[in-house]
């Protein structure tokens, strides 16, 4: 009956949020409109909507989402290629769960974990 689960985080800045994700992370946008305070961004099978919540402190944003991959060290590579922020506490590591992950902060403090099982 499930068949996928879409993230929906906060966002202070549309304009800001929307060149993070589709000019550094190369997702596209979805959907046929630009809604105003709403943001929906996709890139393979993975869908995250975004919305405006210009209030929120960047000390205060504690939203995150588990983003799995197959090929984590080419995607961490290619995101250092293009000058992405690692997370200084979320470098390429296999943790003692299984996976292999590392993590980075979008301009509004959201946490993307990315993970692979090895």
């Amino acid at each position: 009956m499930l068949t996928n689960v879409n993230p929906k985080m906060p966002m202070r800045n549309k304009t800001a949020t929307k060149d993070f994700y589709i000019n550094k992370l190369g997702f596209r946008n979805v959907g046929s409109s630009d809604y105003d305070g709403y943001l929906m961004v996709e890139k393979d099978n993975i869908e995250i909507h975004f919305f405006e919540f210009k209030e929120l402190g960047s000390k205060e944003n504690y939203s995150g989402v588990y983003i799995r991959t197959n090929n984590i060290d080419s995607l961490y590579q290619s995101l250092l290629d293009n000058k992405i922020s690692i997370h200084p506490n979320g470098t390429l590591e296999t943790k003692a769960w299984g996976q292999r992950e590392f993590s980075l902060l979008d301009p509004d403090n959201n946490l993307l974990t990315f993970g692979q099982s090895i």
